[in-house]
């Protein structure tokens, strides 16, 4: 069972846990302080961020964390910053994809994040951390007709089927143009397996837990 609800206290996160969840995706987003509140309400912090994603993992949650490429003010530096912090937190599964602007937010006029800089941070990814389960994200398939089958070739291991009615997907657009919303379940999965094919890789529907031996 896996959770992505945000922020909890340690209790809630217990509180879930023993009712049979055992993984958390989190992302953190920036581990840049001053990068963090430009893109965060006043009442969010950084150091809450992580004590959450430390707190999950001291639960024994297998744990999910990441972060945007392009987003508004990031810099080089930050990126960085993001790889040493996800060395700190050595997480199960790291979720990172290009910045996609939507229309109905602050950040409506930005520009959209790099599709290439997003592949080759995949590839460092994946040689910092061999065991982490690292998606091919719906946002490379949106930006790119071959997003996620390039994202797979790069270094990801996981790919995502919206299983998720028709009727409500609309409500959950976090950016424009997203692939894949108005497919049947049905149709969405035989289209990825497909295209999991075409880039050389067969489609495994284990319980996918993570194999981590210790990663570099």
């Amino acid at each position: 069972v896996t959770l992505s609800i945000g922020e909890k206290s340690k209790a809630s996160y217990k509180a879930y846990f023993n009712a049979g969840a055992d993984r958390y995706l989190l992302r953190h987003e920036t581990s840049n302080e001053n990068h963090y509140k430009l893109l965060h309400p006043e009442n969010m912090s950084l150091k809450n961020r992580k004590q959450c994603l430390f707190d999950l993992k001291n639960i024994g949650y297998q744990v999910g964390s990441g972060f945007m490429v392009g987003s508004p003010y990031q810099t080089t530096e930050n990126l960085i910053e993001d790889l040493r912090f996800l060395q700190q937190l050595e997480p199960d599964m790291i979720g990172i994809g290009p910045y996609l602007t939507h229309n109905q937010t602050p950040f409506k006029d930005k520009t959209n994040g790099s599709f290439e800089l997003t592949l080759k941070l995949i590839s460092i990814l994946r040689l910092m951390f061999p065991y982490a389960l690292i998606p091919a994200t719906t946002a490379l398939g949106t930006v790119n007709p071959h997003g996620r089958e390039l994202g797979l070739k790069a270094g990801a291991n996981v790919v995502m089927p919206n299983l998720s009615p028709v009727s409500v997907r609309k409500l959950y657009t976090l950016y424009e143009n997203k692939i894949c919303t108005g497919d049947e379940s049905a149709q969405c999965r035989n289209c990825l397996e497909n295209r999991v094919k075409c880039a050389g890789y067969n489609i495994v529907t284990d319980i996918g837990n993570v194999k981590k031996l210790k990663n570099i």
